[in-house]
């Protein structure tokens, strides 16, 4: 099992050194400002309370929605003019995903982790535009992709000058419409060596579900993030809204605002349990 990592997330949170659980969190897509900050205001003061380091997450632009039809967020220029107000008030750093090369320099120029789309995660034009920034990048494993796949995501970043890389599970194609999540495989995405983090929503989706939209099942993201966290990932990633029905993005899989404070203090708990049993020693395997 992975617990030295050669080189960091950003400059601000480095997963994996035992400072503490990371949690990158927020809305799927930037909603309105005052939506947006009363999700940064309540994640950032309950990370504070429990001593865990949260990275806001918010997209500018998803552009892979089910239907032409559904919201896609504020655009690029609007979509960074909302993060940088974020991360100044709430003083934590921010996250976004990029689906195109020509957006990575612009987005490093706000944002402190750059993220890429499971379903993007093998563009090596994307993959080196990331990496040329100088910004960290946290890559999702596709959904087709077996663990060991991700080797090549890792050798692309490392040769276009990533500061950081993180690798994030978010479960796998199962038949129809079933996403699962492959603990084995987690633990394959630790041995590399790098941060590993868990997205317990997106783990929830029933991808094509619904009608016209992805659906879900999220009474299943407190299960699935206890177990990770007890499997001994660095971060995991969550959405949340404080009124999941009305979420332009996700509402299927979107955790209720007022229930993550709970969720958060159980898991500081946890993975203060794994932290120290880790350093204890793990027992042997017979």
């Amino acid at each position: 099992m992975h617990r030295a990592h050669p080189c960091s997330i950003t400059s601000d949170v480095v997963a994996g050194d035992g400072r503490g659980l990371v949690v990158i969190a927020g809305p799927c897509v930037l909603e309105s400002p005052e939506t947006n900050l009363l999700i940064g205001t309540t994640l950032a003061d309950t990370c504070r309370d429990l001593g865990l380091r949260l990275v806001f997450k918010a997209s500018f632009d998803k552009a892979n929605r089910s239907s032409l039809h559904s919201a896609r967020g504020p655009g690029l220029a609007a979509g960074l003019d909302e993060l940088a107000r974020l991360r100044e008030r709430l003083g934590v750093p921010v996250c976004t995903d990029i689906h195109e090369p020509a957006q990575a320099p612009r987005a490093a120029e706000v944002v402190d982790l750059l993220q890429i789309p499971a379903f993007l995660c093998r563009q090596t034009d994307l993959l080196a535009a990331c990496g040329e920034t100088g910004r960290a990048v946290s890559v999702k494993k596709g959904q087709f992709l077996a663990p060991a796949e991700m080797r090549h995501v890792i050798t692309k970043l490392r040769e276009s000058g990533a500061s950081g890389i993180m690798l994030t599970e978010r479960g796998t194609f199962f038949g129809y419409h079933r996403l699962v999540n492959d603990f084995i495989g987690l633990g394959d995405l630790m041995d590399f060596g790098y941060p590993v983090c868990f997205d317990v929503t997106h783990s929830t989706q029933l991808p094509g579900g619904g009608a016209s939209t992805t659906d879900g099942r999220p009474e299943r993201a407190a299960l699935l993030a206890r177990a990770a966290v007890a499997a001994g990932v660095d971060a995991i990633f969550l959405e949340t809204h404080p009124d999941p029905p009305k979420a332009l993005s996700d509402a299927a899989t979107v955790q209720p605002l007022s229930e993550v404070p709970a969720l958060l203090a159980l898991l500081a708990r946890l993975h203060a349990v794994v932290a120290e049993a880790s350093v204890v020693g793990e027992p042997e395997v017979r």
